[in-house]
């Protein structure tokens, strides 16, 4: 008995030292009684595989994950994306506030509208069932591994729990929340504004976008995240016998061509704060082939004949639009500058736009601030764009205030072993609660 009061006191949390309400402390309260639910909701959801290309199993999250949020009055549409995607589709969650009494609720004095919320997480994951299986692992007490433990079942869950707790502690039947969870977010189905169509008009109708991807720790948010489009570098040259490379009758040839630029777009170009460019494939030779979507490439060629095509394929990322776009010229300009006996062409494809760091994105990152000195955790800041790539919420960034990386915290996204921190968890996801209840009450 008094070894159980002991782990009581020790688990008392920090913010029965701060300043909250007497509904903010219930919220939170109740989370603290239910992590066992929560963590049995991350195991089941983990050892389902549900690569993105795994259909069946994105489509058994999604109803794993459906039958939580039905519970609490969500009304529940999966939205099917066209056959010629191959992907399976889209969980919607949709929560409506009760009618306004004529007094405003006790929770809000004030009488003040809330804030209608997008909360967006994502079903899939970068593990295909052709991979080694990752189940649900707890390593010791900080610290469980599993197929998507942090990137993003972990953040999935950070959403429904804080919902539970919200419904169980009365203030859920004020809000307005439409909970997103894409079935494509590691891949998406291309034509990416098919892809993303339903996701983005649903957006419109919010106020505030909520992204529950990985969180750097407790003190850290997401206010930015850089966008990511490509470009495609195609190179031809004079052929002949490699003996006569560099004279004025056969030039340089291909792949020296391709060797100038990249190194040119490196020398002039990498030096800019936010933006980056990796050729992530190249090929060349005397008869050579590209499949960009497939990202696989083929070459035929001899060390005694000079090359006559090269192939570079790569990505762009950026901060701003102005950026992309200034970026882009400079690389035109770069390749249109050729060796002897060369011509070189760049063309671009736009991805998924940045999610820049607006007064409205701050704002937010102001009142998850507040919400972690409350809570008696310290204060919160943004992240370094440049520490996050593009998500779900870049293609909702330029239509309402956002902020991400509100969903479990751990290690090795993308990799076997991927962890979660078990620590942080908790307070995670009572971060998450006490946001939802204040933007939207």
């Amino acid at each position: 008995m008094k070894k159980l009061l002991l782990c009581c006191c020790l688990a008392i949390p920090f913010y029965t030292r701060a300043q909250l309400s007497p509904a903010e402390k219930m919220i939170l309260t109740w989370i603290d009684h239910h992590m066992d639910s929560a963590i049995h909701l991350l195991t089941a959801s983990v050892n389902i595989n549900s690569g993105t290309l795994n259909t069946e199993g994105v489509k058994k999250v999604g109803s794993l994950f459906a039958s939580q949020l039905e519970r609490l009055g969500f009304t529940i549409v999966w939205v099917n994306e066209p056959d010629s995607l191959h992907r399976a589709g889209h969980l919607v969650a949709t929560h409506t506030a009760s009618p306004t009494h004529t007094a405003p609720p006790a929770s809000n004095p004030s009488g003040k509208k809330g804030k209608r919320l997008f909360l967006i997480g994502h079903l899939d994951t970068v593990f295909e069932p052709d991979m080694p299986a990752g189940p649900y692992t707890k390593i010791d007490d900080s610290t469980a591994t599993g197929q998507g433990v942090n990137d993003m079942k972990g953040g999935d869950v950070v959403i429904i729990t804080a919902l539970q707790a919200l419904q169980a502690t009365g203030q859920l039947k004020d809000l307005n929340i439409i909970a997103y969870f894409t079935g494509d977010e590691e891949k998406a189905g291309f034509p990416h504004a098919v892809a993303r169509k339903d996701f983005i008009e649903r957006a419109k109708t919010c106020d505030i976008a909520l992204g529950f991807e990985s969180a750097a720790g407790l003190n850290k948010v997401v206010a930015a995240r850089r966008g990511a489009s490509g470009w495609k570098l195609e190179v031809t040259a004079r052929t002949g016998h490699s003996a006569a490379i560099f004279t004025p009758e056969y030039g340089d040839g291909a792949i020296y061509e391709a060797a100038r630029v990249l190194n040119a777009f490196r020398e002039q170009l990498s030096g800019e704060t936010y933006l980056t460019f990796n050729p992530g494939i190249i090929v060349g030779g005397v008869d050579i082939t590209m499949d960009q979507q497939d990202s696989h490439g083929s070459a035929m060629g001899k060390s005694n004949i000079i090359s006559p095509k090269t192939t570079v394929s790569g990505d762009l990322r950026f901060l701003r639009e102005p950026q992309k776009d200034s970026a882009r010229d400079k690389m035109r300009n770069i390749a249109a500058a050729g060796l002897p006996g060369t011509t070189s062409t760049i063309t671009f494809s736009d991805g998924l736009p940045s999610m820049e760091p607006t007064p409205g994105n701050l704002g937010l990152v102001q009142v998850v601030d507040h919400v972690t000195k409350d809570m008696g955790l310290g204060g919160t800041e943004a992240e370094d764009p440049r520490l996050r790539g593009a998500g779900d919420i870049s293609d909702v960034a330029h239509y309402l205030d956002c902020i991400d990386g509100l969903g479990a915290s751990g290690k090795g996204a993308h990799r076997p072993g991927e962890t979660i921190n078990l620590k942080e968890y908790p307070l995670l996801i009572q971060r998450a609660a006490l946001l939802i209840y204040r933007l939207g009450r």
